[in-house]
């Protein structure tokens, strides 16, 4: 039962993570553009399609997660998300380059150091853990979707077997 309790935890979690990260950037789509273009991995021409979408794909995980339909894909999704989001950080660091991040909003240059890069990377691998359960376990109370929901009742077999 605490497996079904760890996954309602960590499903409602990962939906408020993209929800807020995308909502914030929906608020300020001028200030996205200006994030997306300080990391300097894309052409210019990509800069403003790419800002403009990711918010919108983040509130969809977020929705998708928050209802309970297809966990063990959208939580797959999100786990290539936060490697990518992982990954242009460290390429942000090793580059040298000093900007905020803007995964909630804001992003630019900024006055950063590498211990605010770490963190981030570090607050990535916690929601990457959180999406990498849901993965495992997928399966969650209060679900809509037929491959996502459980229960939180104990079944007669769970009793016979404690």
């Amino acid at each position: 039962m605490w497996i079904k309790i760890v996954s309602l935890l960590a499903r409602l979690s990962l939906a408020g993570v993209w929800l807020v990260s995308g909502a914030l950037k929906v608020a300020d789509p001028a200030q996205t553009v200006i994030a997306v273009r300080a990391y300097q991995l894309l052409p210019e021409d990509l800069v403003r399609p790419v800002a403009n979408t990711l918010p919108f794909f983040e509130i969809a995980l977020g929705l998708l997660l928050l209802i309970g339909l297809a966990v063990r894909v959208t939580a797959s999704v999100s786990a290539v998300l936060l490697l990518v989001l992982i990954g242009v950080i460290v390429s942000v660091w090793a580059r040298g380059l000093s900007i905020d991040c803007g995964c909630f909003g804001g992003g630019g240059a900024a006055d950063v150091n590498g211990w605010d890069y770490t963190r981030e990377i570090l607050r990535d691998v916690g929601f990457l853990a959180l999406a990498a359960w849901l993965i495992v376990f997928p399966r969650t109370p209060f679900a809509l979707g037929l491959r996502s929901r459980d229960t939180l009742s104990v079944t007669p077999q769970q009793t016979v077997a404690q």
